[in-house]
């Protein structure tokens, strides 16, 4: 099953918390949250608001950016390695190069009929 980000993101709160030798108690209280559900959170069993994890975060001196970039990152890691993908702009070249005929980056566009089997209407130049 794959990595969900709610339990990313509590396994980064309780990574920072135990790097930083603070206790469950000490975080929610600085962070007047309950202690029951910081443990929920970091054991990924809660998804907290985004305020909530603001104050998280600030209680951790862990700024939600790095937080989110380090959940992001756990994420990415779990998807590779249950279902190797190519990264989406490798996908687009692919793409691109598969459909030789079409036009260079920057021109115009080909005009698509709305109803299949009807001319488009082109503006008088």
């Amino acid at each position: 099953m794959a990595l969900l980000l709610r339990e990313a993101i509590g396994a980064g709160l309780r990574r920072a918390r135990t790097a930083r030798h603070r206790t469950l108690r000490d975080v929610s209280r600085t962070a007047r949250v309950s202690l029951g559900y910081l443990s929920e959170v970091e054991r990924g069993r809660k998804e907290p608001s985004s305020e909530l994890l603001a104050a998280i975060c600030e209680a951790l001196d862990v700024t939600l950016p790095d937080l989110l970039t380090e959940a992001a990152h756990a994420l990415a890691g779990s998807t590779l390695e249950t279902a190797p993908r190519l990264p989406i702009g490798l996908r687009h070249t692919d793409l691109r190069i598969a459909g030789a005929g079409t036009p260079p980056l920057g021109a115009a566009p080909a005009a698509v009929p709305l109803v299949p089997g009807r001319p488009v209407a082109r503006a008088a130049a």
